[in-house]
């Protein structure tokens, strides 16, 4: 399985697949060893071995080594390859970063496509988040988030303003953190049948998603319109949150709890649909958008539900 997952993942840098089996019997060799040795260890056919052998030669990832028996070949040192190739990877991508703007069209469409699997729309929801160059917002439960912590994190380091709304406890949280309180995250989940997934960048692009245990959806878009939605529905979410912080000792519980208007609001509407376990759950624009405090009111500028006396009750991760 090891000598597999490498040979794969040096073609994925550049390798043929007969140069990264070849390459890969080298290493585990630990000795110069002859075309057929290589032949015999890695499945490379005895017809084609040595013209393999003699393209790493020529990359300068393997070394001949003549003795009075004939010609052996030694790899080289599995870290100063990719050491090598890392710098090779780097100086392509500097170029390729630095020229391809300048031969890019101002876009003529807008994109909407859509996503069908949790890794497609996780991959989608990265590259959203490592696009982001001043601002960025996800909202999202946990199992989720957690999968994009490492891309959110280098966001953060590289001075994007980072804001991270959680339905339910996080223990690692990244950014100006807020742990969605009101509304349960289980109950949330069953009025809207899904776990919703939301990533902002920089006002200019989105992917937004629903999940559940057999099923996803989603989208990946850079409409403005659908962008500023998502944008503020999270930026909502937080405002709310900090309303709810601010008069939480005015009766404010009570207030979200008992209040006709606001229950009205989270009952479940739209055509029922059957779930996994074949329970009836509702589904539709009006339950996509209910279920939660951004669901209900909120403000353009979060600094107007900041407190009077300045305190703005981020949580800031780290």
């Amino acid at each position: 399985m090891a000598v597999r997952r490498v040979t794969e993942e040096l073609q994925r840098l550049g390798l043929s697949g007969y140069e990264a089996k070849a390459y890969v019997a080298l290493v585990s060799a630990g000795e110069a060893v002859n075309g057929y040795e290589v032949a015999k260890r890695s499945g490379v056919p005895r017809s084609t071995v040595y013209e393999t052998l003699g393209k790493l030669v020529g990359r300068g990832a393997a070394f001949e080594v003549r003795a009075a028996d004939g010609t052996g070949y030694v790899p080289l040192p599995p870290a100063t390859l990719l050491e090598r190739m890392r710098r090779d990877f780097d100086r392509t991508l500097g170029i390729l970063q630095n020229e391809i703007p300048r031969l890019t069209a101002p876009p003529q469409v807008r994109l909407v496509h859509s996503l069908t699997e949790r890794r497609m729309l996780l991959e989608r929801a990265e590259d959203v988040a490592a696009a982001a160059r001043s601002e960025l917002y996800v909202l999202g439960w946990p199992e989720d988030v957690e999968t994009l912590k490492p891309t959110v994190r280098r966001a953060e380091e590289h001075g994007v303003d980072v804001a991270t709304v959680v339905f339910g406890v996080d223990d690692d949280p990244v950014g100006w953190h807020i742990e969605h309180r009101y509304s349960a995250p289980s109950a949330v989940e069953d009025n809207l049948g899904r776990r919703m997934l939301v990533v902002v960048a920089d006002r200019d692009q989105a992917v937004i998603g629903g999940l559940t245990a057999d099923r996803t959806w989603g989208l990946y878009t850079d409409d403005p319109a659908a962008v500023l939605l998502a944008h503020l529905y999270v930026r909502h979410d937080i405002a709310m949150h900090r309303v709810a912080d601010r008069f939480a000792e005015h009766g404010f519980d009570e207030f979200w709890a008992d209040d006709p208007a606001l229950r009205r609001l989270r009952e479940p509407v739209g055509e029922p649909v059957r779930a996994a376990d074949g329970a009836p759950r509702s589904v539709g624009p009006e339950t996509d958008t209910v279920g939660g405090l951004g669901d209900v009111g909120g403000v353009d500028d979060l600094g107007d539900a900041a407190d009077p006396d300045g305190d703005d009750g981020r949580s800031r991760a780290g």
